[in-house]
């Protein structure tokens, strides 16, 4: 396995692999649900193709009180899981090596993220999709691989692929969770044992709405609530989950949907809450205004 830190030694290494070349996109910290991704693009590439991993805490996306400073960077961790599971090369540069001069020009999201994580955490999308952009330029993947948990910049990134017309086709991989149904997340590190004991609900929520999809929109949105609003009940005080935004959405666009609209479709039931001092994202995939046995 190749480790490039430069630009340069990244574009030695990827003008010698064949296709397909396959980008796995990290911050690193890297857990099961990487391993996830990775075995995926090792699929993808097959025999003959490259699996390049890129590993970089992108500055961009994060606010002036976010957690920056000490988002979790275990390297050389990431680096021996990256060898494990078959990985040709890791991108690993430094914030100068990727931004050596002030990043004028960024990309917008466009309305679609704006809303719910783009709203409560405005340049978010727009530090992504930049450094996204700018690793596709970099790598030139022939596929990139993202997890669904993080759906909304899934719809972000795909949406980005096809304006710009870059050819790149993006594969998603479904979301790895613990035994009691947490997603997997870095941030998961945060959590103290009482917080990790509670933040389960959120995928006891979610669930619940999905098994009421067949009454509509509100009868999926009451589930969950019931579901968050019981536990808030039960937690000890201050452990209970405070919730962002629990929202559903249609997959392909993330507009919200409503029972008015008639949608029919793939719908996505999406969540940020903070346990604790540690905010959390997931999300469920489901088909609403199909009958049963459809």
């Amino acid at each position: 396995m190749i480790v490039a830190n430069t630009r340069a030694d990244l574009r030695a290494a990827r003008d010698k692999f064949l296709a397909p070349v396959v980008l796995v996109p990290t911050m690193g910290a890297l857990h099961d649900g990487h391993r996830a991704l990775l075995r995926r693009a090792r699929e993808l590439a097959g025999a003959g193709g490259a699996v390049v991993v890129s590993i970089f805490v992108n500055p961009l996306q994060f606010g002036p009180n976010e957690d920056l400073d000490k988002y979790p960077r275990t390297l050389a961790a990431d680096l021996a899981t990256c060898e494990a599971e078959g990985a040709d090369l890791v991108f690993a540069p430094s914030v100068g090596e990727m931004y050596p001069q002030q990043q004028l020009v960024t990309v917008s999201p466009g309305p679609a993220g704006e809303i719910l994580e783009g709203e409560f955490r405005p340049g978010f999308f727009a530090g992504v999709l930049t450094v996204v952009l700018k690793l596709f330029s970099l790598v030139r993947p022939d596929i990139a691989v993202f997890g669904q948990k993080d759906a909304q910049q899934l719809v972000l990134v795909r949406r980005m692929s096809a304006d710009f017309g870059l050819g790149i086709e993006i594969e998603a991989v479904p979301t790895a969770r613990a035994a009691d149904g947490l997603a997997l997340s870095s941030r998961n590190k945060y959590l103290s044992e009482a917080e990790r004991a509670v933040a389960p609900v959120l995928h006891r929520a979610l669930s619940s709405g999905a098994g009421a999809a067949s009454g509509g929109p509100e009868a999926v949105l009451a589930a969950a609530r019931a579901v968050l609003a019981a536990a808030a009940g039960d937690e000890p005080a201050g452990t209970s989950p405070r919730v962002d935004y629990l929202a559903l959405v249609d997959a392909s666009s993330y507009i919200p949907v409503r029972d008015d609209l008639g949608f029919h479709g793939t719908a996505v039931l999406a969540i940020a809450a903070r346990v604790g001092t540690t905010r959390l994202i997931d999300n469920v995939v489901m088909e609403l205004g199909h009958a049963a046995g459809d």
